[in-house]
């Protein structure tokens, strides 16, 4: 093979395959000359490695052939930036689109354990039903407040994190039977309800809320997303809209694996705060601050960046290209 004679009759072609490569968007007609002219440079290559392997010519054809190929294909991003991704647009995105079922969920659990706290705290009756007078003297001086202290924080820290996570798991993977994640936020409200009541009784109201504010504004949220997730998806098979029903549990469904994932960062960060800022020797209005300042935060990042999100067209979804073709609808 004569390489000169082979350059100067496909040069040309090769030179207009690079140029399309260098463009960030193709019209149709581009593409099917992209696809062309990748199936020619790739025998040419095939050619060339068998007759005149040429270092250069070699060296040049692979390149343009390794990317037009992924320019077809699709190169596979590096992790990294599926992370960023991740954490800049899916995950905000998906606590956006959540705002108004967490601020139901989270009303309806404060309404529960309000009113529980005051049936509790305001009845004497239901009081000494909860144990001998001694052993509530002992809870509401010294248990609760051990609680927080009586093991390693490091450790402690790491329990309280598998225990919240296994209560947003069950919302995630059962949020689908609607029922099941109203159980759970029923019986988490009527807990914390009983032991604000039974501390309130007791004139304990201050070291109750000393101690629960403190990690538990961002945990009790983190765990009110992850019962609005699971409702949501209950909600897209009751009512699934204009969408087909499958359509519609697939979408809620990927957005709520997006969600998981993100809550298990933040009750990661509710763990270290009750285990190292609400059994600290900090004054109650310092710790209760680190406490609302980690909500505010977490607030703000959904809020901006999730609104952000949403008014691109992000739902907290896959990309198209990774959720696969949908069957189109009418109206």
């Amino acid at each position: 093979m004569d390489v000169e004679a082979f350059v100067a009759v496909h040069g040309d072609e090769w030179d207009e395959l690079a140029a399309l490569l260098r463009r960030r968007r193709l019209s149709s007609t581009e593409a099917d000359r992209l696809v062309l002219l990748y199936q020619r440079a790739a025998t040419h290559l095939s050619q060339v490695r068998s007759a005149a392997p040429d270092p250069v010519l070699l060296s040049r054809l692979s390149t343009l052939v390794a990317g037009a190929r992924n320019r077809l294909t699709g190169a596979r991003e590096p992790l990294w930036r599926d992370l960023a991704r991740f954490a800049v647009v899916s995950f905000p995105a998906a606590l956006w689109r959540l705002r108004w079922w967490t601020a139901a969920v989270t009303a309806s659990f404060l309404l529960v354990s309000s009113a529980t706290a005051a049936w509790v705290a305001g009845d004497p009756a239901v009081v000494a039903a909860m144990g001998a007078p001694e052993e509530l003297r002992r809870y509401v001086d010294e248990d609760f407040a051990a609680y927080y202290s009586e093991d390693p924080a490091g450790s402690f820290a790491a329990r309280v994190w598998t225990n919240n996570a296994w209560i947003a798991a069950q919302c995630v993977a059962l949020g689908i039977t609607g029922g099941w994640v109203v159980l759970v936020l029923v019986n988490n409200a009527l807990a914390v309800g009983t032991a604000a009541g039974l501390m309130l009784a007791f004139d304990r109201g201050g070291v109750f809320f000393g101690l629960i504010l403190p990690h538990g504004l961002l945990e009790l949220t983190a765990v009110f997303v992850a019962a609005a997730a699971g409702l949501k998806l209950f909600w897209a098979w009751v009512e699934p809209g204009p969408r087909p029903r499958s359509r519609a549990i697939a979408e809620e469904g990927r957005a709520l694996v997006t969600v998981a994932l993100g809550l298990v960062v933040v009750l990661a960060v509710s763990g270290v705060l009750e285990g190292f800022v609400t059994p600290s020797p900090l004054p109650t209005w310092a710790r209760v601050g680190i406490g609302a300042a980690a909500l505010g935060a977490f607030l703000a990042y959904g809020g901006v960046l999730g609104r952000r999100a949403v008014a691109a067209g992000e739902t907290g979804d896959l990309r198209p290209e990774q959720a696969g073709d949908v069957r189109p609808v009418a109206g």
